[in-house]
């Protein structure tokens, strides 16, 4: 130990040893010690550790496949928003002396069996498609994860009754069940079909968000906060919600795209919107009979569905890599 009375030396100083000792080091040796820890390639200070979710990001802004997904339905939601931008027509103009006729000047899709401009019509569609896929996807989301989560958290007979609704649930064929249901609906809007997905898609994202949520409760830091007298609204939503939602968010994401799907075989079955509505799925339908003489018109709409549906998968297992520790 130095001596108290030795006159105070600019270039030493002091360190604990760090069992109640101290040593004498050198200036240069303390400024070592208070150094911050460069990087592994040792260009620089080593960057604060990331979240979660800055983690999946730095990961997604470098993944083409989240960039070109990303990119198409941003135009897809553009398009759905102000359809005019790319089409100046009418989908619901129709002039039955060009019923079937191919591609004309201002009209590079040719015409449909009543002699719509399929262009127009595929352009009006995505309005339709991403409003059902989106709606209906928040209203799976938000009702399967508050059930859910509430289930996991809580546990004891609730969780045993909704484990058991669920079950009924997936028993339903999704197909059938609109058929059933949608056909006694004669509202012509959106609502019916998005209320049908919301009652059927829910107890997917109920399990998976019941599980999330009984796996994070059991983490030392929520058994911290529990000690330190954190109520079970501020557990759920401060410390379990953050932590429990990325799978929830994953299965949405992909899920949306089988929404829109499933939203054109029930307007192709004719359950789901019915005209005068606009949608890939009635254009579909009343192409069919006409494949041979004008496949045009079934050719469009129909690409233009699995473009969409196909971009939102995408977007989904891009998502899913990102925020999957075990992908790392």
């Amino acid at each position: 130990m130095p001596d108290p009375q030795q006159p105070y030396e600019p270039e030493r100083a002091v360190a604990g040893t760090g069992m109640g000792g101290q040593m004498d080091l050198g200036a240069s040796e303390a400024i070592t010690l208070e150094k911050t820890p460069e990087s592994p390639d040792g260009t620089g200070p080593q960057d604060k550790p990331r979240s979660l979710w800055s983690d999946a990001w730095h990961d997604l802004r470098r993944n083409p496949v989240f960039i070109i997904s990303a990119l198409v339905i941003l135009f897809l939601i553009v398009i759905s928003i102000w359809p005019s931008l790319i089409a100046s027509g009418s989908p619901l103009k129709c002039d039955l002396a060009k019923a079937q006729e191919g591609s004309q000047s201002g009209h590079p899709f040719g015409f449909n069996g009543q002699g719509c401009d399929v262009y127009t019509r595929t352009v009006y569609g995505a309005r339709t498609s991403v409003a059902v896929g989106v709606l209906a996807t928040l209203g799976v989301a938000v009702l399967g994860s508050v059930l859910g989560g509430l289930a996991g958290f809580f546990g004891g007979a609730g969780d045993a009754i909704l484990s058991r609704i669920t079950d009924v649930f997936f028993a339903i064929p999704v197909v059938l069940g609109g058929l059933v249901l949608l056909s006694v609906i004669t509202s012509n809007t959106v609502w019916p079909v998005i209320g049908f997905i919301v009652l059927l898609g829910w107890p997917q994202i109920s399990r998976i968000a019941r599980g999330s949520v009984i796996t994070a409760k059991q983490n030392d830091y929520v058994q911290a906060a529990r000690a330190l007298g954190a109520s079970n609204f501020r557990l759920l939503l401060r410390h379990i919600a953050p932590n429990a939602i990325a799978p929830v968010i994953v299965v949405a994401t992909i899920a949306l795209g089988t929404y829109i799907s499933l939203e054109a075989t029930l307007s192709f079955l004719g359950v789901g919107l019915k005209p005068p509505s606009v949608s890939w799925g009635i254009d579909i339908s009343a192409a069919a009979p006409y494949v041979r003489n004008a496949p045009h018109a079934l050719l469009w709409p129909s690409g233009a569905l699995a473009v969409t549906v196909l971009a939102f998968i995408m977007l989904g297992d891009a998502v899913r890599d990102a925020l999957d520790p075990k992908l790392r």
